[in-house]
Formats: C-alpha cells, sequence, structure tokens
C-alpha cells in the first residue's frame, strides 16, 4: 500500500469540490485572497464555517491578524478568478479583472459568486502543516448560477 504524500493528494483529488475564494485585508487596504477547497460549513446554529489554510501562506498571517475573512463560492464562469489566486503573490499581475464587493462593511468578498459570507475567527487549530480557522459567519448573500467545481487537478 502506497501511503506517500502523492498518492494522499491523488485520493483527495478524486473528490469533487466547490472552488473557494478566501479573501481578507492587508495592512494596506488591499484585499488580498486565496484559492482554497479545504472549506466548509461546521454547525447551523451558531452558523460556523472552516477554513484549513497553509501555515506558508500569506493569507494565514493574514488572518490570523485581522481575524475576519470572507468566502465566497465562485460561479462556473469565475474560473479565472480562481486561477489568479492559485498564483504566488509575485505573478498576480492585475492581469484579471477581480471585482469586489464588501459584505457588513467589513469582509471583502468577489462580485457574481453564487455564495458569499463574511466570516470572525472564534477559534484555530493546528493540523499538520495547515491552520484550521474556525468562524461564525456573520453575514451571508448567495446567487443563483452553476458552480465552478474542482476534479482531480481541474476546473469543469
Amino acid at each position: 500500500m502506497d501511503n506517500s504524500a502523492a498518492r494522499f493528494r491523488d485520493a483527495w483529488g478524486r473528490f469533487a469540490t466547490g472552488v473557494v475564494v478566501i479573501t481578507t485585508v492587508e495592512p494596506d487596504g488591499r484585499i488580498h485572497g486565496m484559492t482554497a477547497n479545504g472549506v466548509t460549513s461546521v454547525s447551523l446554529e451558531p452558523p460556523l464555517a472552516l477554513a484549513c489554510v497553509g501555515h506558508n501562506r500569506n493569507t494565514h498571517r493574514l488572518i490570523r491578524t485581522t481575524r475576519l475573512f470572507g468566502l465566497s463560492i465562485l460561479a462556473e464562469s469565475q474560473r479565472p478568478i480562481a486561477e489568479y489566486f492559485v498564483r504566488p503573490t509575485a505573478a498576480r499581475t492585475g492581469d484579471v479583472e477581480i471585482p469586489f464587493d464588501t459584505l457588513g462593511g467589513r469582509w471583502p468578498v468577489i462580485t457574481g459568486a453564487i455564495a458569499r459570507m463574511g466570516c470572525a475567527v472564534v477559534s484555530e487549530h493546528e493540523a499538520g502543516d495547515h491552520t484550521i480557522f474556525i468562524a461564525r459567519v456573520e453575514e451571508v448573500d448567495t446567487l443563483d448560477a452553476r458552480p465552478l467545481v474542482y476534479f482531480r487537478g481541474k476546473y469543469s
């Protein structure tokens, strides 16, 4: 039995997921984001969601500082946005237009996403090379459109 990291990644790649951009704010006020699929609901009462963020990501440091993040579940037409936020920060050259809104005056989210949530961190848990941020969902809005899906390393 092969228990390598590559095999583990391949196994989880067979689990179709929606595509989410986690957003937060830089100290200078600029919006920072990352594409993720390690995001899920936790509880209905109170409304809680979790986001798993790698320790080596800028997003990790920013969420730890701000204690806030937005979740934007992308529509099928927003694949270029997902691909943009997968790039290293230095390669984000502004070649993709990212339309942002603000929920509740506090959370940056992506315009046109099929679901958008404003989250305030209530706890965090170290887990291997990631931190699991559990957050109370304080703002929610939705839009009817087809979702962007990620399966076996590809968007569909």
